[in-house]
């Protein structure tokens, strides 16, 4: 199969390559030329320095799988290829687009005649060794001439990936994916903290996470990962406890909301990551302001 990547940064470098690797050919694009110029050289992707020249240099139907970041670059790269590609043509977004948005953009391309396909990928920077999780949405007959590259990019032909429903379900598949995500960490990161405190055992937190890694009901990869950070060091000393998000827990508490369905834990998750963020809480500076009110309790004076 021959089709392009339009965005090369890690991921869509990764994916490009795994492509390669798997017998396809791949036409890349990338803002930075540099990065495009080095990938032709080291795994054999053809180079394309507009969209205009990647449209060129594939024949019909053309498949073009956008890896670029979601909001304003998806909506600009997504408008410029309903122009330049014809009906039968296939345009992928393997980002983290809101469904919503990704639900009006498969009109606006259907309406031309040209497919769309949404793929919330997950597998990040261990995705060209391991292969990619990713959950697809569209029309039965887009994601069949999508099949063979999804069959490359999975961790099996067979596995790690499906059809998930129309347009738009692939994205909010991944939504809540991440929503998990946050979850899942949280709980971590919080079990890990009171280990830490506990100064009496002196307890060494890699030891404990190589433990809970095999036979553990909490075993999971991403207490593999944090035994690997733990093991790189153990107090993490070199980083500073500022959590940003990208958007998709947001919206799946927004989801949740209007759905009216409860999810206390991935609400919390989000929340905590905005408290990472704070040098100083206003809130918790108006709780020792209350005690002191009511009940003479002692507060500690902020430092001139």
């Amino acid at each position: 199969m021959k089709l392009a990547m339009i965005g090369l940064g890690k991921m869509g470098a990764n994916m490009a390559t795994r492509l390669i690797q798997g017998g396809h050919e791949v036409v890349g694009y990338n803002l930075e030329t540099a990065v495009t110029d080095q990938l032709a050289q080291e795994v054999g992707l053809i180079p394309a320095y507009s969209l205009a020249e990647v449209v060129e240099k594939l024949e019909p139907p053309r498949t073009a799988w956008v890896m670029v970041p979601s909001g304003n670059p998806t909506e600009s790269v997504v408008a410029e290829l309903s122009q330049r590609f014809d009906a039968g043509d296939l345009v992928v977004d393997g980002g983290n687009s809101n469904y919503k948005d990704t639900i009006r953009r498969g009109k606006m391309l259907s309406d031309k005649g040209i497919a769309y396909v949404d793929v919330g990928t997950s597998g990040g920077v261990w995705g060209l060794k391991e292969g990619y999780s990713m959950m697809v949405g569209g029309s039965a007959t887009a994601v069949a001439q999508l099949t063979p590259a999804l069959k490359t990019l999975a961790p099996g032909a067979e596995t790690g990936w499906g059809h998930v429903g129309p347009s738009g379900a692939g994205h909010f598949v991944k939504m809540v994916h991440n929503g998990i995500e946050y979850g899942l960490m949280e709980a971590y990161a919080e079990g890990f903290e009171i280990l830490k405190a506990k100064e009496d055992f002196d307890l060494d937190l890699h030891q404990v996470a190589e433990i809970w890694r095999f036979g553990s009901v909490v075993r999971s990869w991403l207490l593999d990962l944090t035994a690997n950070a733990l093991a790189e060091d153990a107090n993490l000393s070199e980083i500073k406890g500022y959590v940003p998000d990208s958007g998709e827990g947001r919206w799946t508490v927004f989801e949740a909301i209007d759905l009216d369905v409860p999810a206390p834990v991935i609400t919390h998750s989000l929340f905590a990551r905005f408290a990472s963020r704070q040098d100083e809480s206003f809130a918790a500076k108006l709780l020792a302001a209350m005690r002191h009110q009511f009940g003479g309790h002692a507060v500690v004076k902020a430092e001139d």
